[in-house]
């Protein structure tokens, strides 16, 4: 059991360094989502239909920024480690290490979590 939860630990940082090797091109940021929400306070399951859906995430690597007509840099608004609120729909799916992360547009993003 101790060399499936290291291997488990070990595995999950390999997935996390390779994910900050990506770095995405242009205004894209890469976000891992954020697991919802399945036990209560009090520690009783919650039923699929009461786990919200997962809009929020972590940034992990951001891309340069966009360039203007005139080929002026526009760096983007978030940096790594921001908690973000992302839209309902969108994103690209990439997955990394068996660990799935997503690619927004800076301009996708809804707005920063405060911590």
């Amino acid at each position: 059991i101790h060399f499936f939860i290291v291997f488990l630990l070990i595995h999950s940082s390999l997935s996390a360094k390779m994910a900050r090797r990506l770095i995405p091109l242009l205004d894209r940021v890469l976000i891992e989502k954020v697991q919802p929400v399945t036990k209560s306070a009090g520690g009783i399951l919650l039923p699929e239909s009461a786990v919200s859906k997962i809009n929020e995430g972590i940034v992990i690597s951001v891309g340069p920024g966009r360039r203007t007509v005139n080929g002026d840099l526009i760096p983007p608004s978030v940096k790594e480690g921001d908690k973000v609120l992302l839209p309902e729909y969108g994103g690209n799916s990439v997955k990394l290490a068996e660990k799935e992360f997503f690619l927004f547009r800076d301009e996708e993003i809804l707005g920063v979590l405060s911590q």
